[in-house]
């Protein structure tokens, strides 16, 4: 006779039991997989931000503005090669619901500080030469269906009033890192500045500070906030890792809330596998105790306990995880860019899996370790 059959016909032996235990580990799998999206979504930006950038916000507050005038400051600081500032616009497309993030762009800096985002050169010399032009990233262009030459209008209250601002599609820009933010829509200053209340001029939103090495990071940051020290407009620099960190935690402590779903999850499943598998071997103790009669060794009878209790686990982490990835696109595709890109990788999945059969072994282990120690007098005694 072989383990294999053994152990299908052991576990088809109570079907709704071997339904309801794959469940149980398909669903955990499922949140597991989710909650593992999630929080790679929300620590994406710190874990590609360019370890060569600097943020400079307002020390209040990153809605208070820092003045135009602290470029040129900032650029003749040793260790900076580029600089430039931005603004956010705040505007949404037709509807409320249709809000993405929308950026005042400085067009001649733009590309030095950040090159990975790149744009087609033809795009961007068009771009540069139209006053009203604007540049978007190639997952907003396709949730909205929006191509290069496109007349977009913006609604806008935050500044000026409430008014429509129109742009033109002069290109679409995609990220050479994977992950990285294709969501946001570039306009120019010039076009920005014009528009703006005459108490506005002249302030940007923040900078961001291109260094010639990242070793430089400390020190200069340290050099735009003295330079900023009891003026009306202190800094605050830090490294683009920590300041998408902190941006992320503004949402609450995101990693924490996970991990202790996912610790509550798991541990609730190995309390139900174990049970079930407790279950299953008592119900087979005289059968065991043949088995043992007949000549098949205690480590046999281990190891027929676990693969039992591993076949469930496999079974039901394969489906949870194949669930996973039908639903994540679809959700992401749903969410319409409130969150980051959903990217369900190959790492998670292989967790996931790892993780359901150490569940799967432990959970088997100690009832697999009764019927081990089972004495076949006594068991055949109890039946």
């Amino acid at each position: 006779m072989k383990f294999r059959g053994l152990i299908f016909a052991n576990l088809f032996r109570k079907k709704l039991r071997l339904i309801l235990t794959i469940g149980s580990f398909a669903v955990a799998l499922f949140l597991f997989a989710f909650l593992a999206v999630v929080r790679g979504a929300f620590n994406r930006g710190a874990d590609i931000a360019g370890a060569d950038r600097l943020v400079v916000i307002n020390r209040i507050s990153i809605i208070q503005p820092l003045p135009l005038s602290y470029r040129d400051k900032i650029l003749r600081i040793p260790g900076v090669s580029a600089v430039t500032h931005n603004n956010w616009f705040g505007g949404v497309y037709q509807e409320e619901k249709n809000f993405f993030p929308q950026f005042v762009i400085d067009v001649e800096n733009q590309r030095k500080v950040l090159p990975e985002l790149v744009v087609p050169e033809d795009q961007w010399q068009n771009f540069v030469k139209d006053r009203q032009g604007a540049i978007v990233g190639a997952k907003t262009a396709k949730r909205f269906g929006w191509k290069v030459g496109d007349h977009i209008p913006i609604k806008n209250a935050l500044f000026g009033g409430a008014s429509t601002w129109e742009f033109n599609i002069d290109g679409i820009y995609h990220s050479e890192r994977v992950g990285g933010d294709e969501s946001q829509f570039w306009f120019q200053w010039d076009y920005f500045e014009e528009r703006m209340p005459q108490s506005f001029k002249g302030n940007v939103g923040w900078y961001v500070v291109k260094l010639n090495s990242p070793d430089d990071a400390v020190s200069v940051a340290k050099t735009i906030d003295d330079m900023a020290a009891n003026s009306s407009y202190e800094t605050k620099t830090e490294t683009e890792s920590a300041f998408a960190a902190g941006w992320v935690k503004q949402f609450g402590n995101i990693q924490f809330l996970i991990m202790t779903i996912g610790t509550v999850v798991f541990f609730t499943l190995l309390l139900v596998t174990g049970n079930t598998m407790a279950i299953s071997v008592r119900e087979r103790i005289a059968e065991l105790a043949v088995l043992k009669a007949i000549g098949f060794s205690d480590r046999s009878v281990l190891y027929l306990v676990l693969g039992e209790s591993l076949a469930i686990a496999l079974v039901g982490g394969l489906l949870g995880l194949g669930l996973a990835a039908i639903a994540v696109p679809a959700l992401g595709a749903a969410l319409n860019g409130l969150l980051p890109t959903l990217i369900l990788s190959k790492s998670i999945l292989l967790l996931g899996l790892g993780t359901a059969l150490l569940v799967g072994a432990v959970s088997g282990l100690l009832p697999g370790i009764g019927a081990m120690r089972m004495r076949v007098v006594n068991a055949l005694r109890r039946v």
